[in-house]
């Protein structure tokens, strides 16, 4: 098979990429190793960046039709008090709110968009193997394996959007810098109180650790945070002692966390924080996940990788079009999104070490957790909660749809 792009991997990023590409009128290939999208416990928090995006393409009304749930701010409870962190409603545009979206429903709706395009196809169950290289020592393409056995696909350029366990940067020799994480995350769903307030995402942090509670309608998707490589730990521990655990966090889940009926209820979420520090070879180009795993602190993942792909769309379809891409356009794409990468990281490692790890080690020593002096400013005066909702909902240097 021969084409001009061949996007591996279809996520957010890479099906984003796909349709933007198409309605350039560049041909594209999507290869996705799964057969479909249901896979549970991805990044689905959905922000006013990557809702704009959608508007842009026309989609804005097809989301929401979608089975999702907006929350308005970002709320943290402490053993000393609650406190408002984000207040989503100060943001200026249409958007004023996170939308929480199960991620198939959203990978649906833009591979059905991207099928209306001529020259867009996606091969499901189709995964990468290798890598196709000319004399030189050029990507031209990738070897992979789909239900009816090898294929190969032949490209100007191929993307890599495989994530964080990419393939495609394994073939290429290349290795992340990597920032410690001091965490790891449980993720778990319980039915949802009747006294839970849905306009609000919750953070919980006392002795039993620190955990996220997000609504999705008739049950509440949590994220339990602990100890880097600490798994083990908390499962020789028992379920007894992580419902004790939830329950000190939350104790309006008396009865709800009684649904954690075994482990595999509860799923890993291995934390990585990291950067290629080169995003591109001759031929290949590697963004989202693949290019820079995110820490899961203000659930700002997938939106970046969104807008790695509109960026990419943008500042290489014409050249792809025309057929005169070159090694300098990957660079000046690399580039531009370098910027937001790095300051979203340090902001996320900021959190980390100002929250994530010193709760985690009072509640190890079972002692109380008090809220960060930042967080009382913020209570003292509101318009503040403006920045953070800004710095989550926007993000550095947003990009746009032509």
């Amino acid at each position: 098979m021969k084409t001009t792009v061949c996007v591996v991997g279809g996520g957010p990023a890479g099906l984003m990429l796909g349709l933007l590409l198409a309605r350039q009128g560049v041909g594209v290939i999507v290869l996705e190793k799964h057969q479909d999208f249901l896979r549970d416990f991805r990044g689905d928090t959905v922000h006013p960046s990557t809702l704009t995006v959608l508007d842009e393409l026309g989609l804005g009304a097809a989301v929401q039709q979608l089975p999702g749930r907006t929350a308005s701010g970002l709320q943290a409870t402490f053993d000393d008090g609650r406190y408002s962190v984000a207040d989503f409603r100060r943001l200026r545009g249409r958007h004023r709110y996170l939308l929480f979206l199960p991620q198939w429903d959203l990978l649906d709706l833009l591979a059905d968009a991207a099928a209306q395009w001529p020259g867009f196809t996606l091969l499901r169950s189709t995964e990468v193997v290798g890598l196709i290289r000319d004399d030189a020592g050029r990507v031209t393409g990738v070897q992979a394996r789909g239900p009816d056995g090898e294929v190969q696909i032949e490209a100007e350029l191929t993307v890599a959007c495989d994530g964080r366990t990419s393939t495609v940067r394994t073939a290429l020799g290349l290795r992340p810098i990597e920032h410690a994480a001091p965490m790891d995350v449980l993720w778990f769903r319980v039915p949802r109180p009747a006294q839970h307030q849905p306009e609000l995402l919750e953070v919980r942090a006392g002795a039993g650790g620190l955990m996220l509670l997000i609504d999705r309608g008739d049950y509440l998707q949590c994220a339990y945070v602990v100890a880097k490589g600490g798994y083990d730990a908390v499962r020789a521990n028992g379920l007894p002692a992580l419902r004790a655990q939830v329950l000190r966090l939350s104790p309006q889940l008396e009865n709800e966390v009684k649904a954690i009926e075994s482990w595999d209820d509860v799923k890993l979420l291995t934390v990585q924080v990291n950067r290629l520090k080169r995003w591109f070879a001759p031929g290949v180009l590697l963004i989202g996940d693949a290019a820079h795993a995110m820490s899961p602190v203000g659930g700002v993942g997938v939106n970046l990788a969104v807008q790695d792909a509109v960026a990419t769309a943008r500042l290489l379809g014409p050249k792809l079009r025309a057929g005169t891409l070159a090694e300098s356009d990957l660079a000046r794409l690399a580039r531009r999104r370098w910027l937001p990468t790095v300051l979203t990281q340090g902001a996320q490692r900021l959190a980390q070490a100002g929250l994530v790890a010193p709760t985690l080690a009072a509640g190890a020593r079972d002692q109380p957790v008090r809220a960060p002096r930042v967080l009382h400013l913020l209570r003292r005066f509101p318009v503040f909660q403006a920045i953070p909702a800004y710095f989550i909902g926007r993000g550095v240097r947003p990009e746009h749809v032509e």
